[in-house]
């Protein structure tokens, strides 16, 4: 039997692809990039640990001319190599995931607001079912005035009120 017939048991470990590691690599420094990517606030967030890994990014976000930061997110790459890129990818998508929920609230609120001023008080009973704890004669006194803004061709300040009334309730309803 030759070499080339060499067979491998299960016991024996495969030796990795260099194509393998580039796509690790590739992954690693694609991470980094969604971190330079984030705002201050939501690298604190992260809490990262590896204080080289978190100057790097800051470094990274700061940088314009094109080499300078395309070397910057190759340097990250190799920092990202020795970081627990596992909990920072689930870190990451933690923070996605509540700012997906975050907008999707802010879509329903947006929703039941264009649903208050389009049908009015047949619209109140649906709203009032996601937030029950909501003042009935506060919903249909703002509903009504941006209404009667948007006739006159107005600024939508009531709608704003609205808004701003309906996000201040807490989520009790539906969506829970």
């Amino acid at each position: 039997m030759n070499d080339d017939e060499m067979l491998y048991t299960d016991d024996e470990l495969l030796p990795e692809s260099k194509s393998a590691r580039k796509r690790q690599m590739h992954a690693l420094q694609n991470l980094g990039e969604q971190l330079v990517a984030l705002t201050a606030a939501q690298l604190a967030k992260l809490d990262l640990d590896n204080e080289a890994l978190l100057e790097a990014v800051t470094l990274a976000q700061r940088i314009n001319h094109h080499s300078g930061k395309r070397r910057q997110m190759q340097y990250i790459g190799k920092l990202m190599r020795s970081a627990d890129a596992e909990r920072i990818s689930q870190a990451l998508e933690a923070l996605h995931e509540g700012s997906r929920k975050e907008k999707a609230r802010e879509h329903m609120i947006e929703a039941a607001r264009d649903a208050l001023i389009a049908r009015g008080d047949d619209a109140l009973s649906e709203v009032l079912t996601v937030w029950p704890k909501a003042d009935r004669q506060m919903l249909r006194q703002l509903s009504r005035s941006a209404v009667d803004e948007r006739k006159k061709a107005l600024p939508p300040s009531s709608a704003r009120k609205l808004f701003r009334y309906l996000r201040s309730l807490p989520d009790t309803g539906a969506d829970d």
